[in-house]
């Protein structure tokens, strides 16, 4: 009877250590992909707001504040936390590390596709689904990527912070 006691105790702490070891396996493993919202990129979207209601000029010129065109806001925004980018939508895909769209995080670039060749529009991933931008018909303003317009655009999205 002793011996089955003991071998009930040894049985309930191997089953025990070995879902315990699992679960702290599979939690590091996740929180490598997992990024939250750092200070700088909540600042950089603070900072990126200031700007919402500036006007949309294609071609705008590099460190205008008076226009932008999408790529001109994303470049000036990253500028000023040290971080260079190309001038071009195009340009700037190619910067950074890539995420997965489930994988977004505040600050994160997002790429479309709004010419139907190739990506001619980015982003800056504000949280919650939205995306702040430059858009030709409001200026620089925050949308909802979720909508059938944009998700049938996407493309990617790159990690430069």
């Amino acid at each position: 009877m002793r011996n089955w006691t003991f071998f009930k105790k040894f049985i309930k702490i191997g089953a025990c250590s070995t879902i315990l070891f699992s679960a702290m396996t599979f939690a590091t493993l996740n929180t490598s992909t997992v990024h939250a919202a750092t200070a700088t990129s909540l600042k950089l979207l603070d900072s990126s707001k200031d700007y919402i209601g500036t006007p949309y000029l294609f071609g705008s010129a590099p460190g205008s504040t008076r226009t932008f065109d999408c790529s001109s806001f994303t470049q000036y925004i990253f500028k000023g936390f040290h971080v260079w980018l190309p001038r071009t939508s195009a340009g700037q895909a190619s910067m950074g590390e890539k995420v997965a769209k489930g994988y977004l995080s505040v600050g994160d670039l997002v790429f479309f596709n709004t010419n139907g060749r190739s990506i001619s529009h980015v982003a800056i991933y504000a949280g919650n689904g939205k995306i702040i931008h430059c858009s030709s018909s409001h200026g620089v303003t925050i949308s909802d990527m979720n909508t059938s317009y944009w998700k049938s655009r996407y493309v990617t999205a790159r990690r430069v912070l």
